[in-house]
């Protein structure tokens, strides 16, 4: 999956203002689970509460077989991220069968980003599961122009080529807010026609 291909992405999804504003690159930090939830709650455990949305997408033989997964958690007094919540997205291809263009990215409208440290104390923005979950394609990017913010996938992202496929689903990935979730419509973009797509997803009120 070529860059170009997000830049056009963002491009269209992002207001005029947004525009207008200098692009950020935030920082991506991988980390395992259960250890990320101490940041979350001192007990290392969390509460989550999990939506998921089917993709559209015309290349995949059976509808409802691909998804954006949405979970958002509070953190709790006592650990680093209290009083912020937790919003995290998993993309899954796993169940899905076809051939079509790779889904290299997503293109979320989310808001400010609280920097926490998930991983050896320093502060990130941007936190990706990639031991003790499920996934196996990670973050190689995430770019944030006023409020939007652009996630690259790694290897070329997610791709469908035959039958259902057990590794193809992104890692968990995520980051904090000070405000509670709202509903919005997420963007994946793809190289080919169409090049992006619309799913439901939540993200902070902002």
């Amino acid at each position: 999956m070529r860059r170009s291909g997000s830049g056009l992405a963002a491009l269209v999804l992002v207001s005029v203002t947004a525009r207008a504003a200098q692009a950020e690159s935030l920082t991506v930090v991988e980390v395992n689970a259960p250890a990320v939830n101490c940041v979350f709650n001192p007990s290392c455990t969390v509460t989550v509460d999990d939506s998921t949305r089917a993709l559209a997408m015309p290349f995949i033989a059976t509808p409802g077989t691909a998804w954006l997964q949405s979970r958002t958690y509070a953190g709790v007094p006592g650990a680093p991220a209290a009083g912020k919540t937790a919003y995290v997205y998993r993309l899954s291809m796993t169940q899905a069968a076809g051939h079509g263009e790779c889904v290299g990215g997503l293109v979320l409208n989310f808001g400010p980003v609280t920097r926490l440290p998930y991983a050896g104390g320093a502060l990130a923005d941007v936190f990706v599961v990639t031991t003790g979950g499920l996934g196996t394609v990670g973050i190689a990017s995430a770019q944030k122009t006023g409020d939007v913010i652009e996630f690259t996938f790694k290897n070329g992202g997610l791709c469908l080529d035959g039958g259902p496929d057990i590794k193809n689903t992104t890692f968990f990935f995520g980051l904090a807010a000070a405000t509670p979730p709202m509903a919005t419509n997420a963007h994946l973009w793809a190289l080919g026609s169409p090049p992006f797509y619309e799913v439901p997803a939540r993200v902070p009120t902002h």
